[in-house]
């Protein structure tokens, strides 16, 4: 599996005004996101892991270093649209990335503005609503969705553009726990079908789904690894004031108790099932 961005000592500074001490975002990062696969990026407040989501998108550029999104230099603004048609991009609040008064009109959006073709885009608005399971609320305004239903659609609109890779800054932070099932459904579902899950997130369980998990702390990371290499380091996770999964807090003291729960468990559901055997 080839990688579909690659990130080389990126470097972005905030504030380089006269006046201004620059404050950096980003220091030295170097990282890799395999094609197809799905990679959660975490760390607490403050850390770069948004910031490095928009480098990826090119909404900010590098102040020194490389991002290359399948091939192409984010530095390179002849390939801006190349670059966010390969790479979209879904925010936190959905309701800064709605602009139509009508569901099906704001999926449509994006493909209008690449020039799509009308009959092809009603293909697109129409499989794409589909596939987050908005199809039958398509002729609603967004305002009389609930919060989780306006973010699928935020996703429909630019699963809609055709991207290999999408990259999501924390969408569930603004939803309910159904809401948040019902986003993160449509994420695994998306990268089954071959999509490259980008996942910006604070929630630990939300990451123990990931191929691949990446610490950012201080604008550097900190760990990369599977799940199970990372929430194994609970102490050290602690230590960057980090939570681990519900299961993994649970397993840690189940085993002081004498249960042998094996260390590569990191989801609830596979802590149910050992629980459920063990005798």
């Amino acid at each position: 599996m080839n990688d579909i961005i690659e990130i080389r000592d990126l470097v972005l500074e905030y504030g380089q005004g006269e006046e201004e001490e620059a404050i950096r975002a980003v220091d030295g990062v170097s990282l890799s996101i395999p094609r197809g696969g799905f990679t959660a990026i975490i760390g607490r407040n403050g850390s770069g892991k948004s910031t490095l989501a928009k480098c990826i998108n090119a909404l900010l550029l590098p102040g020194s270093g490389v991002v290359y999104v399948d091939g192409m230099d984010t530095a390179d603004g002849d390939l801006l649209w190349e670059i966010r048609q390969t790479a979209g991009m879904v925010f936190q609040n959905p309701d800064n990335q709605l602009v139509s008064s009508i569901v099906e009109d704001d999926v449509a959006f994006g493909p209008e503005n690449l020039g799509i073709e009308p009959e092809e885009i009603r293909r697109r608005v129409d499989r794409s609503l589909r596939e987050v399971n908005m199809y039958e609320e398509r002729k609603k305004a967004p305002h009389l969705l609930s919060g989780g239903q306006k973010q699928r659609v935020a996703i429909a609109g630019v699963v809609a553009m055709r991207p290999s890779c999408i990259v999501l800054d924390e969408p569930t932070a603004m939803l309910d726990p159904y809401g948040r099932g019902e986003v993160m459904e449509i994420v695994e579902q998306l990268n089954k079908e071959g999509v490259t899950i980008v996942l910006i997130t604070h929630f630990m369980e939300e990451a123990a789904r990931a191929d691949k998990v990446v610490i950012m702390d201080r604008g550097r990371v900190a760990m990369e690894g599977t799940p199970e290499e990372i929430f194994s380091r609970a102490e050290e996770l602690r230590a960057m004031d980090l939570d681990v999964p519900f299961a993994v807090e649970l397993a840690e003291r189940l085993r002081r108790q004498g249960v042998p729960v094996p260390g590569e468990i990191v989801e609830t559901e596979a802590l149910v099932e050992y629980l459920c055997q063990y005798k």
